[in-house]
């Protein structure tokens, strides 16, 4: 056959723009630009950070948030509290326009918890794990008097659930409000005293966004938003007693449910020996009074780590205390006291971060009831022990978006 080519292929000119069609982030790139920078200062005082966010063009994803604290010197040497450092903020909130409650919570659980175990950021337990970000510095409590108390994390307050879905418009400064109030160093690192307090020099937050499209084009269920909501379970728990708990009522798709177990005195309860172990051998979820999980508490810690890899013991240390603090060094430690159940695993046996149908989230509302039981709870040296729930809810602004609106 003769060859009728002669000259190469022209390449496309360069442009910015895409052709119009096809999914919103092929026409919407990731961008980050600076909301603010504080100073809080001393932590011998607690601190109200609520600085006004600034706009940015576009559909935010979530707000990075790195939280630096300076050394005191020491004249009396405590221990750090089992969940410092994350425990800085005493109460961390995201509201949006209209006064909903997107994110609210103790920050040991926003800003750890919600982050290891919600997979909106990272995945399974590499960097979705707030303790093993390069920023991460545990709490300095050297073994005498001294430099002391200093500590640096990073976090993700993430609005993105699937990719593109659950962003919120940042063109309105004023559409989102991050409030956090601190604890104070006694709350940290309780029994220390100090000549000069720690301090913390800046809280950081940045904005990560998807740039507006140059075509028409809007992200996937605009209205759409993720609510993590941290509220005590009723009743109290009686050491050793066989009783139903009531997670709070609910009203949308549920991405996750996180519980922790706390004594009295506030400590997360699990140990591994027989006079402190506040979870049940065998603990029963029901919804709306039928047994959905009947399961060993050892296997719901296989199904954790199957789905999300906390847990798994693979280049990791066991740790078997509840005052165990984190150090960065165990990259996928389970939080003890704690426990996770994930929906965000619809296609695969793996929660893959933003990539999820949805397929399986469970629908509730104000009317469903969701219970734990425990045939019997455990020993609790410090009784009554209080569960506390931190569920991941998804509220739809019309139907809920299934399948894979991006691809």
């Amino acid at each position: 056959m003769a060859v009728t080519g002669t000259v190469a292929g022209r390449p496309q000119p360069q442009t910015t723009a895409e052709p119009a069609g096809g999914p919103f982030i092929r026409h919407a790139p990731s961008g980050r630009r600076a909301m603010y920078v504080a100073t809080p200062g001393s932590l011998a005082n607690p601190a109200f950070v609520a600085n006004p966010m600034v706009s940015s063009p576009g559909w935010n994803q979530g707000y990075r948030v790195l939280v630096t604290a300076l050394d005191g010197t020491s004249t009396v040497v405590g221990a750090a509290s089992a969940d410092a450092p994350w425990n800085y903020g005493q109460l961390v909130q995201l509201k949006d326009a209209f006064g909903t409650q997107l994110l609210s919570g103790p920050g040991y659980h926003i800003f750890y918890l919600v982050p290891l175990y919600g997979q909106q950021f990272g995945i399974m337990s590499d960097i979705a794990s707030p303790q093993n970000s390069p920023a991460f510095q545990a709490m300095h409590v050297p073994a005498g008097v001294g430099a002391q108390g200093g500590f640096q994390f990073s976090s993700y307050l993430a609005f993105e659930f699937a990719m593109g879905y659950g962003t919120i418009s940042g063109a309105n400064a004023a559409l989102l409000v991050l409030q956090i109030n601190t604890n104070t160093q006694s709350v940290l690192i309780p029994g220390s005293t100090y000549s000069a307090s720690p301090s913390v020099s800046q809280v950081v937050v940045d904005s990560d966004f998807y740039w507006l499209p140059n075509v028409s084009v809007d992200p996937p269920g605009i209205g759409t938003t993720m609510q993590w909501i941290y509220q005590p379970c009723n009743p109290p728990i009686a050491s050793q007693a066989s009783q139903l708990v009531q997670l709070p009522r609910l009203g949308g798709y549920l991405s996750t449910i996180i519980l922790d177990l706390r004594d009295s005195t506030g400590a997360r309860v699990e140990t591994n020996t027989t006079t402190n172990f506040g979870w049940p051998s065998r603990p029963k979820i029901l919804i709306d009074g039928v047994p959905l999980i009947d399961s060993l508490f050892v296997t719901l810690q296989e199904d954790l780590a199957i789905a999300t890899g906390v847990g798994s013991l693979v280049g990791s240390a066991a740790t078997s205390t509840s005052a165990t603090t984190n150090t960065g060094a165990a990259n996928s430690t389970r939080p003890l006291g704690t426990m996770a159940f994930s929906y965000k695993t619809s296609m695969s046996q793996r929660a893959l971060g933003l990539l999820d149908t949805g397929e399986t989230y469970p629908s509730t509302n104000p009317g469903t009831q969701i219970e734990v039981g425990g045939f019997p709870w455990g020993q609790a040296t410090s009784a009554p022990m209080t569960l506390n729930a931190l569920v991941g809810q998804i509220v739809p602004s019309g139907a809920l978006v299934r399948g894979l609106p991006e691809a």
